[in-house]
């Protein structure tokens, strides 16, 4: 058995869930999620906790087996409590600015950057340095914080960029100028 899909998962207080066939509807104080599963999977809803069963040993039912299990985690989680990254820019000048719709990032280029932010997404800009995703979905907050990273990752030389608030950059040293050259 998986360790992890052999687990229940706790439905707290005020979350509905909704399974129909394939489909699975979880909704929460926050909003609602949905997921399409493999209809070899038996996914049941029973006494506030759902249980996920695999039809046999195979191989690619254990892997789906934990793969359902956590995904079905993290949507009671995104629609209870939500889920948010941190992202910190490091750098003489970078800056991150909220306009509207758009995220205005000055990351030492000559032009800013404008970023569309998603409809299903929440941004805040507590400082001119940090920016805060927060959102339902665990995957799209973390594409959105990993495109906004992409703009300038940060290097290993002066640790520059625009990194993870839990993230540690490796750091290199630089060239050494060597004495008395010939």
């Amino acid at each position: 058995m998986s360790n992890i899909g052999k687990q229940p998962i706790v439905i707290p207080d005020g979350v509905d869930v909704s399974i129909n066939g394939s489909y699975i509807k979880i909704k929460g104080s926050l909003g609602e999620l949905d997921l399409n599963f493999n209809s070899d999977m038996s996914i049941s809803y029973d006494n506030n906790k759902v249980f996920v069963k695999r039809p046999s040993d195979e191989k690619k039912y254990k892997e789906f087996h934990g793969l359902y299990r956590a995904l079905i985690q993290n949507m009671v989680h995104g629609v209870t409590e939500g889920f948010s990254k941190e992202l910190i820019l490091v750098g003489v000048g970078y800056t991150a600015e909220k306009k509207g719709n758009f995220l205005l990032i000055n990351a030492g280029y000559s032009h800013p950057i404008y970023l569309q932010i998603p409809e299903n997404i929440n941004i805040e800009v507590p400082s001119v340095t940090s920016i805060i995703i927060r959102g339902i979905n665990k995957q799209n907050v973390g594409d959105v914080a990993a495109k906004i990273r992409q703009i300038r990752k940060p290097e290993p030389y002066k640790g520059k960029g625009i990194k993870y608030s839990d993230e540690t950059i490796r750091r290199k040293a630089g060239k050494t100028v060597g004495a008395g050259a010939g």
